[in-house]
């Protein structure tokens, strides 16, 4: 057996370069980059529900966010820890607060307005 050059090797579309060095075969690929987590993707990511309403409730205050997301814990005797614990227990509740909270932050950024 003779010594053979490296050459690429392309069996199947689609496959990955490689060369053959004999025994071993060598990826010429570059690394490729972890895709992103849905976690990543998340803007929701990292920020706490007490965050959420607190920025809600300075931004909005009790009445506009009573009137907008239309859940008794924001209209009657309103408070953080009340309403905390009643967001906590309730899921389409939750889901109402942070697609509000939501659409607050791309109307801010649409208007240029920073958040806290």
């Amino acid at each position: 057996m003779g010594a053979t050059s490296p050459r690429p090797r392309a069996d199947r579309p689609g496959s990955a370069p490689y060369r053959d060095w004999g025994i071993v075969r060598v990826s010429i690929r570059p690394f490729a980059r972890p895709a992103l987590s849905a976690q990543n993707r998340d803007p929701l990511h990292g920020i706490t529900l007490e965050r959420l309403l607190t920025e809600l409730v300075e931004q909005c205050g009790w009445e506009t966010l009573g009137r907008e997301v239309n859940i008794r814990c924001f209209t009657h005797e309103p408070s953080i820890p009340s309403s905390l614990k009643f967001l906590r227990r309730t899921p389409w509740a939750r889901e109402k607060v942070e697609s509000y909270y939501l659409f607050v932050q791309r109307r801010n950024a649409r208007q240029g307005k920073s958040t806290p």
